[in-house]
């Protein structure tokens, strides 16, 4: 498959937003979307994908440990349904640990804990999205 994907690391505040090459290769983090509600956040992913040309969205699935759904995971699940709803292809990615390895990465990296906050959301979304790239092929 080819044509880019669009990645979204959904918060209950922020949705982290990371999108791939063409190609499906490579990841990168695109920006921080602040959550208004299903409606404004529908139309504003829907806009993003017509804007960037994606032909489909990785959506971040939060599982536990041990492999099982809590209740974030059902959260993000009735917000992909809204996607699904607009006419939006959704595929689910297991997102485990990837918010403490986008915080290695950014700490690693030397930016300051406020810029850090800023951006974890969107490199989060780039490990997902890479976790996914790199098993499709």
């Amino acid at each position: 498959m080819t044509g880019r994907l669009l990645c979204l690391d959904v918060g209950d505040v922020r949705i982290g937003i990371a999108l791939s090459d063409e190609r499906r290769i490579i990841a990168t983090p695109h920006s921080v979307y602040t959550r208004v509600g299903w409606g404004p956040d529908t139309r504003f992913i829907q806009n993003l994908m017509q804007e960037t040309g994606a032909a489909a969205i990785v959506c971040g699935l939060p599982l536990n440990m041990d492999g099982s759904e809590g209740f974030q995971a059902q959260k993000v699940r009735a917000f992909a349904e809204q996607l699904r709803k607009a006419g939006m292809e959704v595929i689910f990615q297991d997102e485990r640990l990837t918010t403490v390895s986008a915080h290695e990465v950014l700490i690693e990296g030397g930016m300051r804990r406020e810029e850090r906050k800023h951006n974890v959301d969107k490199v989060a979304a780039a490990f997902i999205l890479q976790s996914y790239l790199d098993g499709e092929t």
